[in-house]
């Protein structure tokens, strides 16, 4: 049976739910989530969220400029300013919401320092859970929002539109049941891109969703050549999963040193002013070398000259994570690599969240609202989440009433065959790895092209009405736009780099 909404919220992580939590009250919203809500890579975010909690220019001047900086320069300087200058409001907002920053003996917000930051910016919760508090926090205070739905292992697979505008969504419940869930505004908060890859840090439900959506309906897609790469995830020889776990920057903002299998440190080749602190694309890039140099498939984090104690306590989920393995903080040396962690692009939006199609709107990671540029600044994902979830509801609490709910749209899909997508899952992920990594070439690019836009013209050709085939399908599709930006952009920038 087919349902309707004011408005539709793809996706169940830190924007989506703020996004919910600011728009009035009197308006039904319907959240979904293609998992449960605790799948989402904003659980998974340790550092924190980047901020100026003040209202000094020249403070938020250096944010301003060090996300210029860690973004070479192709950001948007507009949506940059809006991020550093409503930064201060959104984390007021989280803090009324019941977020419970770190604070020291004195009851002050501690705030710590990140790769590619001039000075202590970034606050945190947990220590090193922070995403997990905030948007835990979050999904509590929505639960008591009645005019708040909720929808879980659900999953959208089209876009609802007709000439002028998105009216909605059509999704897959579990059984692979088809509905229409109509909406006079629709959001996206899908997340990252991270299944794209075979080794990554994000959640595995991360299947690029969000742009598989918004390319078949046509809205304008971009910087998606710009894949950030972690430098420092736990590189565990014995696991088969594709999940990485990440050892957070913070570590390196609180001392430790990177040094390769020859035990020497060595980012004063790559960046002397900076060293471990320099901007992730610089970083991972580095370790790449590295690696290539020393004929291995990892370097260490070396927390040796840091306390024991210390350590336990400030990053007390990867402190448990490493001693499980047999590894202790400020004790032994942590085996790390570089793997795919956030996608700069994505879905264009500007500074409302509002995309090249009427009533579609873009939010989080799935957006390219312009602030990353060529690489993203540490801890900046979240102020973005949470910025931009504010300006949406603004813009949606003032547009809604002049908006009509159009209700007969409809789409047909074929019946569900239970078809196996993990192989060709598994090729996807191979020749991203392979050819659209953390280094790239004309040869290899165009070899991935060819492969995997056979893989896509493939699937269109036998549709499926099961969530796996629509998480091929967009994995597919994001890929193809992924290493096709990449083929077009000739010149090394940011976190893309061609050798040739």
């Amino acid at each position: 049976m087919n349902q309707q909404c004011d408005v539709l919220i793809i996706g169940a992580g830190l924007s989506g739910l703020l996004t919910a939590l600011n728009i009035d009250a009197k308006y039904q919203i319907l959240v979904i989530a293609k998992e449960t809500f605790m799948n989402s890579n904003s659980m998974l975010a340790q550092g924190g969220i980047a901020v100026e909690m003040n209202t000094d220019p020249i403070l938020h001047q250096g944010h301003f400029e060090d996300t210029l900086k860690a973004g070479a320069n192709l950001n948007d300087p507009a949506a940059v300013r809006a991020l550093v200058d409503h930064g201060n409001e959104a984390i007021k907002r989280l803090i009324e919401l019941g977020v419970d920053f770190d604070k020291d003996a004195d009851n002050n917000i501690v705030f710590t320092k990140e790769g590619g930051h001039s000075r202590n910016r970034i606050v945190h919760a947990g220590g090193d859970a922070s995403g997990y508090h905030t948007t835990k926090t979050l999904l509590t205070e929505i639960s008591l929002r009645r005019n708040i739905r909720f929808l879980e292992h659900s999953m959208a697979i089209d876009l609802l539109q007709n000439e002028k505008r998105i009216c909605g969504a059509t999704v897959l419940t579990e059984g692979s049941k088809t509905l229409h869930i109509y909406a006079k505004k629709t959001i996206l908060a899908t997340g990252g891109i991270g299944s794209v890859y075979n080794a990554t840090t994000n959640d595995l439900s991360a299947t690029g969703d969000g742009i598989g959506l918004a390319f078949r309906a046509g809205a304008k897609i971009k910087n998606m050549e710009f894949v950030q790469f972690h430098p420092t995830a736990f590189f565990d020889e014995e696991s088969k999963s594709r999940k990485r776990f990440l050892i957070s920057e913070a570590v390196r903002g609180e001392g430790a040193k990177l040094i390769n299998v020859l035990k020497q440190r060595f980012m004063q080749k790559y960046h002397p002013e900076l060293m471990e602190l320099a901007p992730r694309d610089i970083v991972s890039q580095a370790i790449y070398r590295e690696m290539y140099d020393t004929w291995t498939d990892h370097v260490f984090l070396d927390t040796r000259e840091l306390d024991t104690k210390f350590l336990e306590k400030r990053f007390p989920t990867i402190f448990e994570h490493l001693k499980l393995h047999g590894l202790i903080m400020g004790i032994d040396l942590i085996p790390v690599a570089p793997c795919e962690h956030f996608i700069c692009g994505g879905v264009d939006a500007d500074l409302k969240g509002r995309t090249s199609i009427r009533d579609l709107y873009a939010v989080g990671e799935v957006a390219n609202t312009g602030v990353h540029g060529a690489n993203r600044l540490a801890s900046n994902s979240l102020l973005e989440c949470v910025v931009f979830a504010i300006e949406i509801a603004k813009d949606i609490n003032t547009t809604i009433e002049s908006t009509e709910l159009e209700t007969n749209i409809t789409k047909s899909y074929p019946p569900k065959a239970e078809f196996n997508y993990k192989p060709i899952r598994k090729k996807i992920g191979d020749y991203m790895d392979e050819h659209v990594g953390i280094v790239r070439n004309t040869d290899g690019l165009t070899l991935a092209l060819e492969v995997i836009s056979k893989i896509y013209e493939d699937l269109l050709k036998f549709p499926n009405s099961t969530k796996y085939y629509y998480e091929t399908l967009n994995l597919a599709t994001t890929a193809k736009i992924i290493t096709n930006a990449a083929l077009e952009r000739k010149v090394s920038i940011g976190c893309h780099l061609r050798i040739k």
